[in-house]
């Protein structure tokens, strides 16, 4: 039988009829696949309804379950389950679902459960759990950590994995493997059929993130492709006047007059910028150019309190909204129909990020989805081209899931011994079938159960680490002070201790981090949410502020700032320039481009694919060495390091390096020996890993890594609500602990793993691996310019930056700029 022949779907489908819609093809598709009882993973463009393409799945099944009382059934249970990304998106999710279950007549409930939802509203769900229950990753194991959690979950049927792309590749996703993994043995135990769907826009690897996601169920999985073509419109805001010698940053807010005319055509309009400090930047310069979006223009970051940010999105639903300034709190799924344009201020880094801010605009099927490019510097205008060639050629990012990572495997044992308790070898049964720890062994095993009974080999002496006691074969916590501190602290995301900001009224503004606040002098004059504010004072975890009329204030950075660019935007710009001055360059960006590439190509050379440009320059402050493998300033911090490592072993000399996402700079105070008789060798793979593990500091960089593991395996504790830790109180004790493991149990898991990431996270091993391959494959070009050129010159800033203010590196490069020119 069909699923056109049932009641369910005559019942949606009239509905849809009724608005003037019909299901799209993938969509039909994949309600006959959930009425299959299959599992699957749906692929659409942004906008293209792929919500619906899943919920109405569950409403029709629901509806053939019970034809007579579909109507009037209530307090069915949990009937859905879905879990998202982002809490901004639950709020427009839960209003959309609430919309069609209400038109269809079915009397079901619609629950959000994530950091936002409050106490009375989580204990009224306990009593009586909605049929669809929207909830983050978090979240969802707090209700793992809930005695006679198996019941809430006897009735589920369909759980939906929404923005599965942004999950997969990240701790959370881990936390989502291991929440699917007990799901389905739950399923199998109660003798239920249950369904797991994935929902993702743009991965450029679609079957490996089915493979992760329906691991645990071992079920054949279909992809659902939609295949709308959605069109999508990339229009460079070009300079009128193109800096021969650009430098990053100061462009962007230079050209903000010419976003003016665009804000004010469309109806509402999207302003990504990539870190929180230069969209506080972008947003107080546009009030102040034009003082008549007033009112109508708006800010949205994740250090704003959360009242103004639901604000923000109700008031762009409503279209109150001309413009809201953003960074990527506003990247995924929130469907604001309002949207017709989106701007881009600056690199995106990556293909599938900049096709998803794309398709904010637009949202809706058949439109073109709009967005500008504005470049922070002129050579970003070879990244707007690059962009487009990798649209036209669907060269979108691949995520790579994360293997062994034994921080959240801690984190998750607690978990299940707080509330119901596991058996030893059933659980490591039921943990191999998640992707992650498929290849986990034995004595891997055995040592993971040894850290939560005894703190592991190394702190066996300490009680506080005995966390998990042995009744009768089940591993349960019974400590009640161990289960409550435990709970405060489920989740993957360790961010830097966050200082609440607040008014002397008492009124919250929002948080910031306590690296910057602990810089600054009473009285000092910052801005955050959009507001000037004056530093009064500083206890525990709250800064004391009052409204300032100052008009200099200090713009506030975060942590979480650089993005490296992605190896397929860095490919693409590779094939871009490597058409740059001939007749093939037909890009609006690399024609206006073209003063600069004139330059750049009699003062040394413009490198083609298959080359990599080296350029040796003298000047009074030394000898420079500037090299372009365009790889992001990940691989390019790594290769720095590695090749001033090689050059010291034959030669005594020191190096400064510094590096930007298209190439890297040595500085020496004497001639840098690197010729065509050794350069190869310079870059070979041979002793690779050796070589890296001597070159960088990795005892340094695993230490601060192992922090963020050791918070999140529960070896530190972060302190209660109100009373948090100073960050370099846990760093102080991540710092012990990471001594003891390394003197007495110097194969422990954790200080392994923190080892691991510093290679595959931080220097992005494989990624460089691969880049030196390539390296070696293409003729490497070396050059001796008398001058510094177009391609070196914002490095060269960058190099500066560190010892200047602001306005002393904008006097500095001017007068430099003149002295080239």
């Amino acid at each position: 039988m069909s699923i056109t022949e049932t009641h369910g779907y005559k019942v949606v489908t009239d509905w849809l009829s009724s608005k003037g819609y019909s299901p799209f093809a993938f969509q039909a598709e994949t309600w006959e696949h959930i009425f299959q009882h299959h599992s699957g993973l749906v692929n659409a463009p942004t906008g293209c309804g792929k919500t619906f393409s899943v919920f109405l799945g569950a409403v029709i099944q629901f509806i053939n379950q019970h034809p007579e009382t579909f109507r009037s059934s209530k307090k069915n249970g949990l009937q859905l389950l879905w879990v998202t990304p982002l809490r901004a998106l639950a709020k427009d999710i839960g209003r959309a679902m609430e919309e069609a279950i209400h038109e269809i007549g079915i009397s079901w409930q619609v629950g959000i459960r994530n950091g936002d939802t409050d106490t009375s509203e989580r204990q009224k769900q306990k009593r009586n759990m909605p049929e669809v229950l929207i909830i983050t990753p978090e979240s969802l194991h707090l209700l793992l950590a809930q005695k006679g959690y198996p019941d809430t979950f006897k009735s589920l049927s369909l759980i939906v994995i929404d923005e599965w792309h942004e999950l997969m590749g990240g701790k959370r996703g881990i936390l989502v493997e291991l929440a699917l993994s007990r799901l389905v043995a739950l399923s199998k135990q109660q003798g239920t059929q249950l369904s797991i769907w994935g929902i993702s826009a743009t991965i450029g690897n679609l079957e490996q993130a089915l493979e992760v996601l329906l691991y645990a169920s071992k079920k054949k999985g279909y992809i659902i492709k939609a295949n709308i073509h959605k069109p999508i419109e990339v229009l460079s805001v070009i300079p009128d006047e193109i800096e021969k010698y650009p430098w990053a940053g100061h462009l962007g807010i230079k050209l903000a007059e010419k976003i003016v005319p665009i804000i004010e055509q469309s109806n509402t309009t999207l302003i990504f910028i990539n870190t929180r400090g230069m969209s506080e930047t972008w947003y107080q310069t546009l009030l102040n150019i034009a003082p008549q979006l007033a009112g109508a223009i708006a800010l949205h970051h994740g250090s704003i309190e959360q009242e103004l940010r639901l604000w923000v999105e109700d008031a762009l639903h409503t279209q109150k909204l001309k413009a809201v300034v953003c960074t990527a709190s506003l990247d995924l799924g929130v469907d604001f129909r309002p949207v017709d344009t989106v701007i881009q201020v600056g690199s995106p880094k990556g293909v599938a990020r900049f096709l998803q801010r794309a398709g904010r605009s637009g949202h809706r099927p058949g439109e073109v989805s709009k967005i500008y490019f504005l470049p922070t510097h002129s050579l970003e205008l070879v990244e707007a081209a690059a962009l487009k060639k990798a649209i036209g050629e669907t060269a979108i990012e691949t995520r790579e899931p994360l293997l062994l990572c034994f921080d959240v495997l801690l984190q998750y044992l607690c978990t299940l011994a707080i509330s119901e308790g596991f058996k030893a070898i059933e659980m490591f049964e039921e943990i191999k079938t998640t992707h992650c720890f498929s290849e986990m062994n034995e004595q891997e095993w055995q040592e993971v159960l040894l850290h939560i009974t005894q703190g592991g080999t190394a702190l066996q002496q300490y009680d506080e680490y005995r966390k998990v006691e042995i009744e009768n074969g089940m591993y349960k916590i019974k400590s009640r002070r161990i289960a409550m501190r435990h709970r405060m602290h489920i989740g993957t995301i360790v961010s830097d201790a966050m200082l609440k900001v607040k008014l002397m009224n008492g009124k919250f503004i929002g948080v910031i981090e306590e690296w910057f606040i602990s810089r600054l002098e009473l009285g000092t004059v910052f801005t955050l949410a959009g507001r000037n504010l004056e530093l009064i004072g500083i206890k525990e975890m709250t800064v004391t502020v009052k409204p300032s009329s100052s008009k200099k204030s200090i713009v506030p950075s975060w942590m979480g700032g650089r993005m490296p660019l992605t190896a397929n935007l860095g490919l693409m710009l590779r094939k871009t320039l490597d058409v740059a001055l001939t007749k093939k360059a037909k890009e609006p960006e690399l024609k206006a481009l073209t003063p600069l590439f004139e330059l750049q190509e009699t003062l040394s050379h413009i490198p083609k694919e298959n080359e990599l440009l080296i350029e040796h320059i003298e000047t009074k402050d030394g000898f420079h060495l500037f090299v372009y493998p365009f790889e992001g300033r990940l691989v390019h911090e790594a290769m720095a390091a590695l090749l001033a490592w090689r050059i010291s072993r034959k030669i005594p000399i020191t190096f400064s390096f510094v590096m930007n996402d298209y190439g890297f700079e040595l500085l020496s105070d004497q001639p840098i020996p690197v010729d065509d008789s050794n350069v190869y060798e310079l870059f070979s793979i041979e002793n690779l890993m050796n070589d890296i593990t001597q070159s960088v500091n990795s005892v340094e960089m695993a230490k601060r890594k192992f922090r963020d593991i050791a918070v999140i395996g529960g070896l530190i504790f972060q302190g209660y609500p109100g009373e948090q830790k100073k960050a370099r109180h846990l760093q102080s004790s991540a710092s012990l602990l990471f001594k003891v493991f390394s003197d007495y149990e110097p194969d422990n898991l954790l200080l392994r793993q923190a080892y691991q990431e510093v290679f595959d996270q931080q220097m992005e091993e494989v990624r460089l691996r691969n880049a030196l391959s390539r390296i070696l494959k293409s003729k490497i070009v070396i050059q001796f310019p008398q001058q510094l050129t177009p391609f070196c010159f914002p490095i060269k800033v960058d190099s500066m930056r560190e010892n200047m203010s602001s306005e002393q590196l904008e006097d500095r490069v001017r007068k430099m700029q003149q002295q080239l020119q």
